[in-house]
């Protein structure tokens, strides 16, 4: 018997194999939960489709969250397929390459509107559908990042964003509860995947975090996984509106290189 036997989870967001929704799609399976996908461009299928065969997933949808007519689609396709669901993940950010190397002084203003539309607006959509297909309750979770609450290097408008999608939840936690949905985020670690990809001096940041977190070492999507399995559980029912931090302790530390440097003799 598996915590998610007999129930529906829809994810958005997979990109590939190395995708945090990935992880988390294969610790729901693992679990027992029928899968069904949504990815945002064209690109992805060819990524996509062979994940989602592997788990056996019946709904594989092409959806771009800034397009209503698209997701309408995929919930629509989901409700013929399913009737309801019981989990919604949100693993869907972007912001142009360029607002995320230079300066975010420099942020232009179609570059903030794609990002904050994209990475936060799209939870509230999502969660606007999701509402109507979770007559029981149910369980809405995204992903973000620290820097949504401390400055990093070169995540610029995307940390706005995160802190956009932060007070997001928080909201629709208040809104959503009286019908028995949860909403809550993980904040990860430094994982390599596409998106990280994008951010400026990410292979250095995985370096330090595996210095001077509290655990010296890296999260996996494993880690990441575990903990959705948990949070969208009933084993979790009592928490909402929270972000729990998977990155081996990162953002509890007030200096973010290792303390045996600042202990070197004669510095």
């Amino acid at each position: 018997m598996g915590l998610y036997d007999g129930k529906t989870v829809l994810i958005f967001g997979v990109a590939n194999k190395d995708s945090i929704a990935w992880g988390i799609a294969q610790a729901l399976h693992a679990q027992g939960a029928e899968l069904a996908f949504s990815y945002g461009i064209p690109q992805l299928e060819k990524r996509v489709i062979p994940l989602a065969e592997s788990v056996g997933a019946k709904v594989v949808m092409e959806a771009n969250v800034n397009d209503d007519a698209a997701i309408d689609r995929v919930f629509d396709r989901v409700r013929d397929t399913y009737g309801t669901i019981d989990v919604l993940i949100h693993a869907v950010a972007f912001a142009e390459r360029e607002d995320l190397a230079g300066r975010f002084v420099d942020t232009s203003r179609a570059g903030f509107k794609t990002a904050l539309e994209t990475s936060a607006y799209s939870l509230v959509t999502l969660a606007q559908r999701a509402e109507a297909m979770m007559p029981n309750g149910g369980s809405i979770l995204t992903l973000t990042y620290y820097g949504s609450v401390a400055v990093m290097p070169h995540y610029n408008v995307m940390g706005v964003a995160k802190a956009a999608l932060e007070s997001s939840v928080r909201y629709l936690a208040n809104d959503l509860g009286p019908q028995g949905i949860r909403v809550n985020a993980i904040s990860a670690g430094p994982i390599k995947t596409l998106a990280a990809s994008g951010v400026s001096g990410f292979r250095r940041s995985l370096h330090l975090h595996e210095q001077a977190a509290p655990m010296r070492s890296l999260v996996t999507q494993e880690d990441v996984g575990n903990t959705a399995v948990w949070l969208c559980s009933e084993w979790a029912q009592s928490v909402t509106g929270q972000v729990i931090y998977v990155d081996s302790g990162w953002n509890i530390m007030g200096l973010t290189v290792p303390f045996e440097e600042m202990d070197k003799p004669g510095e």
